[in-house]
């Protein structure tokens, strides 16, 4: 699957790069095309497109904060977790969601 998403969390930098390359590392593992921005103090980090978003099976939002650009996966499957979670146990956060998403479109 090709996913998208988004960490962030209140100062953007010790949780939301963390939890951005948790899930780029277990997608690559499970065989999924992902790409993590990153939001925060810091502004931005690898930004996620207009064609990536369009492209996208569904998007992962590992945040309680309000996201930029939210508009940019308008009619794209939106699921939010908690970032501490898409921390801890990565793999299970991505095998949840592409099952999720895999029913939905049965």
């Amino acid at each position: 699957m090709n996913i998208v998403g988004i960490s962030a969390c209140p100062a953007g930098l010790a949780h939301t790069p963390m939890a951005a390359k948790a899930l780029e590392k277990a997608g690559k593992a499970l065989g999924h095309n992902i790409k993590m921005e990153q939001q925060g103090s810091m502004g931005q980090i690898n930004t996620i497109t207009d064609e990536e978003a369009k492209a996208c099976d569904f998007v992962i939002i590992a945040s309680d904060q309000k996201i930029l650009g939210m508009e940019r996966f308008d009619g794209k499957p939106v699921i939010r977790i908690d970032i501490t979670t898409c921390i801890k146990a990565p793999e299970a956060v991505i095998k949840k969601c592409v099952k999720a998403i895999e029913e939905k479109t049965k």
